[in-house]
């Protein structure tokens, strides 16, 4: 085996991580008899010969010796190897990404393709695995044909052909998803593939693997599933919890204590650890190793410790993924998961739904009023993710508001999170409460003040909270005159300027007086900021700060002195000392700064007219916000709409993220004439299922919130509630 692996000059290559003269180890390493070894030989490659999907010199050097080791039947854990090389293979480049690719680019580009053809060249070999001893092998082989081989029609009989004979049901499982890559490759056989799906999904003995066709359908062809697709899958799902587990017992319905080993005995720390079951396989033993693929299966191997059929989670997100926006549909069916006895099911219910609720919009009072009901369950995991994904949903957790103030009111513990590498947070009961306006989260917030650091997002829970927190401004502006004004002061004073701010706490003047002339240079800046805006914020009530505030416009052209401007106009409304000090930000060299200056020149409204051409002017600027706040503060100081509205429109098309900012310009705008382009643009959105900041693959905390107030904002502009414009 590795004949020639010497000879090859891995020193002149490089990974992820440097020179590549490591890699002829981590490939002897994937062939040793220790399983500890292979699995940090497993993580080794990729970590550095695969980071993160590439593809360098050296992983292509690879693949000749990946397929030695694939064949040999004497290596152990070979199912591995045939998942990386499906994941070094099976990049698809297509014209779009052929079109984007720079000068840059270009050799990773041809790593990609020439991968692609290396491994494809010899997906031969997987014919052969998929009748390999091993059921890890036979496990990935499946998708690895339905990935790699350049005939689909002779990977399709194979796959139809083994299933029958296959003893092991999640690689029966696997043949089944192999054939729905096969329709998604292969758009030309997706309705032959739908028609044997279709006849799995109504004939097949295992109510898992109709489960399996039935997802697979959805994901290749979503109109051949049955019309009672809900109570169908609700039906498999209670046949799945019925059916005996490997001990000849019912399917287990429990979690394992917390701290108990897969086993459930409780393991000491001085124990040696007990080999798990594989993640891929679910059989087998795995020993725990220190590597990151190691740590991953290790909790994926407690996750699923005791589950009847712990694949089931993925079968039922993969439905999911296939239903898309059939919103209807999947709450219906999430509904029931969540009624389900099993908590596990119920767990990755709770998951599927925060899941759901980011991506499409829709009535989520019932399937929320479900979520809300986990919290009170013994069972940690299950109120723990429970909480999380209340947390995120800001007004539309409403329904289970009840619920989260008696879990508060039940677990004061967790009411401040503490952290090895930051700063304390506010537990996402009490966030998720805040976030409501419901004061019954007031006293957490009261509770986490008075602790010796203060959770760093306090502030952002009062400015939920709104009135509903005045009692916390007492705190507030004692904790703030505590704060000693040394290198981290910022992490000390930004949460309690930020929750002074926003109770608009006029009376704290000294305090932020204080931290503004005293702010260290470690962060001063930032610091200066949130101060400026909380006397912006006091108005008139901050009268004492004005010298202050006058002494720091003397730097025109710098954010300071915008800062300063916006804040001096706020509490004095002395246009005559702001308005140069605005007009020159407009020609700073940092677009933030530029933006800043727009803004604030915008809340002078008409007083700020003389610098309606400058704006104007910046209304073709490249960057898109700045056009944006360019063409808000047009119409603010100039009273004219239209030159403005073409401009937000256009950056409504270009950029999807500036939505919120567009809606709510056009909402002060109204009544948006009925016909108009805006108009048009308003009902468009209004009528889309599909939130407008989805995103494939990732998604930000406030992205329900930011999407909800979307949508709250486009009526709004319809109804015509603005302060009115003119043309």
């Amino acid at each position: 085996m590795f004949s020639g692996i010497d000879e090859v000059d891995w020193a002149s290559m490089e990974h992820a991580y440097g020179p590549a003269d490591d890699v002829p180890e981590l490939l002897r390493g994937l062939a040793s008899e220790d399983p500890a070894e292979r699995e940090a030989a497993l993580d080794g490659m990729y970590g550095a010969v695969h980071h993160q999907g590439d593809v360098y010199a050296c992983t292509l050097a690879c693949i000749p010796f990946l397929f030695e080791l694939v064949v040999d039947p004497g290596v152990q854990d070979r199912g591995g190897v045939v998942e990386l090389l499906t994941s070094i293979g099976g990049f698809d480049l297509d014209e779009d990404d052929e079109a984007e690719i720079d000068e840059d680019e270009i050799e990773g580009a041809a790593n990609y393709a020439m991968a692609a053809a290396a491994v494809t060249a010899g997906a031969g070999v997987f014919f052969e695995l998929i009748a390999d001893e091993d059921p890890g092998v036979r496990l990935a082989a499946p998708l690895a044909l339905a990935t790699l081989h350049r005939h689909p029609v002779r990977v399709l009989a194979l796959l139809r052909e083994r299933l029958p004979v296959e003893p092991d049901e999640e690689v029966r499982l696997a043949l089944v998803e192999a054939a729905g890559r096969v329709a998604l490759r292969h758009r030309p056989l997706a309705e032959r593939v739908g028609t044997w799906l279709g006849l799995l999904a109504s004939r097949a003995e295992s109510p898992g693997l109709r489960l399996a066709a039935l997802a697979q359908l959805a994901r290749c062809s979503p109109d051949g599933l049955p019309g009672d697709v809900v109570p169908v899958v609700s039906g498999l799902l209670r046949e799945m919890r019925a059916a005996p587990d490997e001990s000849g017992g019912p399917a287990e319905s429990a979690a394992p204590a917390a701290g108990a080993s897969p086993g459930g005995t409780a393991a000491r720390d001085d124990e040696e650890p007990e080999p798990v079951a594989s993640a891929e396989t679910g059989r087998g033993e795995h020993v725990v190793t220190p590597t990151l693929v190691g740590q991953l299966r290790s909790l994926s191997a407690q996750e699923n410790a005791g589950r009847g059929a712990p694949w089931a989670a993925d079968l039922l997100r993969t439905l999911h993924v296939g239903l898309d926006d059939r919103v209807g549909d999947r709450t219906a069916l999430l509904a029931d998961q969540l009624r389900s006895p099993d908590r596990r099911q119920r767990i990755d219910a709770v998951r599927m739904s925060g899941g759901l609720i980011r991506a499409w919009r829709g009535p989520y009072e019932e399937l929320v009023a479900l979520v809300g009901e986990q919290l009170s369950d013994p069972e940690p995991r299950l109120a723990e993710a429970a909480s999380h994904v209340l947390e995120e949903l800001f007004q539309l957790a409403a329904p289970a508001a009840d619920a989260l103030a008696a879990r508060l009111a039940a677990d004061p513990g967790g009411w401040v999170k503490t952290w090895a590498g930051g700063p304390p947070g506010l537990g996402s009961t009490v966030k998720a409460l805040a976030r409501l306006g419901d004061a019954r989260a007031v006293p957490a917030l009261a509770a986490a003040l008075e602790r010796e650091q203060v959770a760093h997002d306090v502030g952002f829970a009062v400015g939920h909270l709104g009135a509903a927190a005045r009692p916390l401004a007492g705190p507030l502006r004692r904790r703030l005159a505590d704060v000693e004004l040394d290198e981290n002061a910022y992490d000390r004073a930004s949460p309690l300027l930020a929750g002074l701010t926003a109770l608009r706490t006029g009376e704290a003047a000294p305090e932020v007086l204080r931290v503004l002339r005293g702010a260290p240079e470690y962060r001063g800046e930032w610091l200066r900021t949130a101060a400026l805006r909380a006397l912006g914020a006091f108005g008139p009530a901050a009268r004492e700060a004005v010298p202050e505030l006058r002494a720091l416009i003397r730097r025109p052209g710098t954010a300071s002195a915008t800062e300063a401007a916006e804040a001096l106009w706020a509490v004095s409304g002395d246009a005559d000392a702001v308005l140069p000090v605005l007009i020159e930000g407009l020609r700073s060299d940092q677009v933030h700064d530029r933006r800043a200056a727009a803004v604030a020149l915008g809340a002078l409204g008409p007083r700020a007219a003389v610098a309606a051409p400058r704006l104007r002017g910046l209304l073709a600027h490249e960057e898109v916000w700045l056009r944006v706040d360019a063409a808000i503060a047009l119409w603010e100081v100039s009273g004219r709409s239209r030159e403005s509205v073409a401009a937000l429109l256009t950056a409504w098309e270009q950029n999807r993220h500036v939505r919120v900012r567009v809606a709510e310009c056009l909402a002060r705008m109204g009544p948006v004439p009925e016909g108009s382009a805006a108009a048009h643009v308003l009902r468009s959105e209004l009528a889309s299922v599909r939130r407008h900041n989805a995103m494939d693959g990732g998604y930000g905390s406030h992205d329900i919130h930011e999407d909800e107030k979307l949508l709250a904002l486009c009526r709004q502009a319809l109804r015509g509630t603005g302060k009115g414009s003119t043309p």
